[in-house]
Formats: C-alpha cells, sequence, structure tokens
C-alpha cells in the first residue's frame, strides 16, 4: 500500500503562537485561568526531583544533591507548549490548612499529583493520600472534576516482582478504604516511575493529556496522518520536556517511545552545533529531521511549531515516496492550527461574554425612591 494524499488543507497567515496552549503572560486572571498541577508527597519521596528532571532538564545523577522542599513552591513552565502552573506541598505540610486557603488551590486544579517512594515504607504514604483525596473530593467537595495520579516511584531499584506486588497492594488497599469513606468515584490513575529511564516523561505526558480537552481531536488527526502516510507509530511531542501531548491510537510500545525521545535529543544535540544563528532559536516551523535505523525502520521529525513537534516510525520499505509524506504533514499541521485557533477564539469570546455581563445595582429600600 502505497499511502494516499490527505485534503483539507487550512491556509492562515496568522502567527503560529495563537494557538500555542495555554495562556502566555503572568497576570493574576491569566494565572486563574492557567491548569494547575498540585504535586505532593512524602519528605524525600523524589518530588523536587521529578520536576527538575522533566522540567529542567537536570540530570538524575545531579537530583542527589537537591534539598529536601521546606515550603510551598509554585512555579510556571515556561519556553514549552504546555504551560501550566506547578504547585509543590512539601510532606511536612498540610495542604488543607484553612490558613493556606485549599479552597483557592483545589478549586482551580486540574490533577493531584501524590509520589509514593516504592523503596520506603508505603503504608504511611498511602494513608496521607487516601485522607488527602477524601478532602479533596468527598470531604471538601471543592472540585468533582479532579484527576488523581498516584506515581509510584523509584522503582528503579526493585524486581519485576516485587515492582508487580507493591502495586497490587497500593492499587487494591487505596481503592477499598477510598470506598469506605465515599470518594470511590474518585478519578485515580497509577503510574510506575523513575527518573532513570523513560517512564516519568510517560507519566507526566499522560497527566498533562487529561488537561488538554483538544486530545481527542489531536489523536484522529494522528490516525489519519498514519493511514495516509503509511506510519507504524506518531507522537506529538513538546519538544522542551520531551512529553508527548498525543500519540495514535496504538498503544505506546515504551521502547518506541525511548527510541523518539532519544531522536529529540540527537536532533536537539546537533542542531545546537550547527544550527544556532546568534542567539536565534534553533528550531522553527520548517525544522526537519530524519535517521534510518538497523530495525529497518526509519524515524521522521517534523517541526509543527516553535515548541511541537512531530516524531513518526515507519518501516524503510514503506518510504518509497518522501514528497507524499510531506504533503501530508502539511496537512496535519494545519489541521493542529486549526484545532488549538478555535479553541483559543472559544476561550476569548467566553472571556468578552463574562466582562459584558454587568452587576445589577441594588434597589433602594427607601419607599419615596
Amino acid at each position: 500500500m502505497a499511502g494516499i494524499p490527505l485534503t483539507g488543507g487550512f491556509n492562515s497567515d496568522e502567527d503560529e503562537n495563537c494557538y500555542d496552549y495555554g495562556p502566555e503572560s503572568d497576570s493574576e486572571e491569566e494565572l486563574t485561568r492557567r491548569p494547575k498541577i498540585v504535586i505532593m508527597g512524602q519528605r524525600r519521596s523524589g518530588k523536587t526531583s521529578i520536576k527538575k528532571v522533566v522540567f529542567q532538564k537536570m540530570s538524575p545523577n545531579e537530583t542527589l544533591f537537591c534539598e529536601s522542599t521546606s515550603r510551598i513552591t509554585s512555579e510556571s513552565v515556561r519556553n514549552s507548549f504546555i504551560k501550566f502552573e506547578t504547585i509543590e506541598f512539601p510532606g511536612q505540610i498540610d495542604p488543607f490548612d484553612p490558613a493556606l486557603g485549599p479552597k483557592k488551590v483545589f478549586t482551580n486544579c486540574g490533577a493531584m499529583l501524590y509520589v509514593i517512594d516504592a523503596q520506603d515504607e508505603v503504608e504511611e504514604a498511602m494513608r496521607t493520600m487516601i485522607t488527602y483525596i477524601s478532602r479533596a473530593y468527598g470531604a471538601y467537595g471543592f472540585n468533582k472534576e479532579i484527576r488523581f495520579e498516584c506515581f509510584i516511584h523509584k522503582v528503579d531499584g526493585l524486581s519485576e516482582e516485587t515492582k508487580m506486588d507493591t502495586f497490587r497492594s497500593i492499587f487494591q488497599h487505596v481503592k477499598d478504604e477510598l470506598d469506605d469513606l465515599g470518594a470511590g468515584g474518585a478519578k485515580l490513575a497509577y503510574h510506575m516511575t523513575s527518573i532513570y529511564d523513560h517512564s516519568i516523561f510517560d507519566a507526566f505526558s499522560k497527566v498533562v493529556q487529561k488537561l488538554i480537552v483538544q486530545l481527542p481531536t489531536l489523536e484522529k488527526l494522528l490516525d489519519i496522518f498514519n493511514q495516509g502516510s503509511n506510519v507504524e507509530k506518531s507522537f506529538l511531542f513538546d519538544m522542551s520536556s520531551k512529553i508527548f501531548i498525543a500519540t495514535d491510537s496504538t498503544p505506546v510500545d515504551m521502547a518506541t517511545y525511548e527510541l523518539c525521545c532519544d531522536m529529540i535529543d540527537v536532533t536537539l544535540d546537533i542542531s545546537s552545533i550547527y544550527g544556532s544563528k546568534d542567539g536565534q532559536p534553533v528550531f522553527d516551523s520548517n525544522s526537519s529531521a530524519s535517521i534510518s535505523l538497523r530495525t529497518n525502520q526509519a524515524l521522521f521529525l517534523r517541526q509543527v511549531n516553535k515548541y511541537l513537534a512531530l516524531v513518526s516510525i515507519v518501516r524503510s520499505e514503506n518510504v518509497e515516496k518522501p514528497g507524499l509524506m510531506d504533503y501530508n504533514f502539511g496537512i496535519f499541521k494545519s489541521g493542529v492550527e486549526r484545532v488549538f485557533r478555535v479553541s483559543n477564539r472559544k476561550a476569548l469570546q467566553k472571556q468578552k461574554d463574562r466582562s459584558l455581563v454587568m452587576p445589577t445595582p441594588p434597589q433602594s429600600s427607601d419607599a419615596s425612591n
């Protein structure tokens, strides 16, 4: 099957930044609209290390020298397509202390991420996580749409049998306790993670994807691109963090994902040497790369905008017409632009509608008036 050209291009002269995800500025209003991820866990569970490895490109070995977080920290992810805010609570601080204003934090929270150190005693961590979930979802009821995420972390030092036993134990115990507390309807997902492999990037990708309302449309666009171009697997990557904000409907194979991440690293390293010009960005919307593999496969990277890149893997015998893939990618890129521009216009219109609603002046109690 030679593949088919796609149709339905979208031509626009608008600036590519118009469809960046999330607000750009740090105004109070836009910080309120920015998606928030609240990170919790016991002391030394690895919360700070996760953030530094994923978003600050710190080497995992360097995290050994990170100091334990002693206060609440709030950071905005910058220079990335994924513009959201992370709020980290130290293990010794109760995030539901009335003095900390928990309603403000959790009402606008998109995901609550709890980190459990799999190499430590997990019983106390489970009890704390259950308490926090029941408060956020059940007792306080700040936001029924919060996505709860459990990172069973530091699994790199465990055997496969121990990993699965730990996972099953945590899953069953937490499920039973939440049911007893009336919070069984909470949307809780589990991830086995380590900063020493790509599992932490895969887990954070799945967390971020739940905050992107355009995800189903992006997945359909990737399926159409794969079918028309004879592509085996495609990811839409955030180049800065190596988080994939969408992939096609086929299951994600960790080896394939790691291969795509390695390609991004190689491309960034080569581009930083040969592609930079007097402080100008290394990547732009015309950047691309391809790598042939010994497995009779090829990797293709095409830049969607200055933040996003499409990385695809295809068998060598299907690379018959590179022009067809380039053409189909152009249609795919136009579709992605349209998806986010439509969403941004809707968000702006809602904001304008709210600003046009004027409060009704109070009626005077004076009968003579």
